[in-house]
């Protein structure tokens, strides 16, 4: 239950430093939090079960989590900007 919670609260914080770094696919801070934390959870699910390259426990969960949701924030902030041309 800890490594979700971990997840979920890194890939928060992966989806605003991608928001951050990438201004053309923010969604500003709360659609960035709300993107990432999504992200996280799923990402990190997803690496957990095909196994994460060997990291486990707290560093792993980070990792996946803050990946998670900097990724599916740059997808969904691109899928945003494209639509709205």
């Amino acid at each position: 239950m800890e490594a979700l919670i971990i997840q979920l609260i890194s890939g928060a914080v992966g989806g605003n430093v991608a928001g951050a770094v990438l201004k053309n696919f923010s969604l500003g801070t709360v659609g960035n939090s709300i993107v990432g934390i999504l992200g996280g959870g799923i990402g990190g699910q997803l690496l957990s079960m095909v196994g994460a390259g060997g990291l486990d426990g707290i560093l792993g969960s980070l990792a996946s989590g803050g990946v998670g949701g900097a990724v599916l924030m740059v997808v969904v902030g691109f899928i945003k900007k494209a639509m709205a041309k």
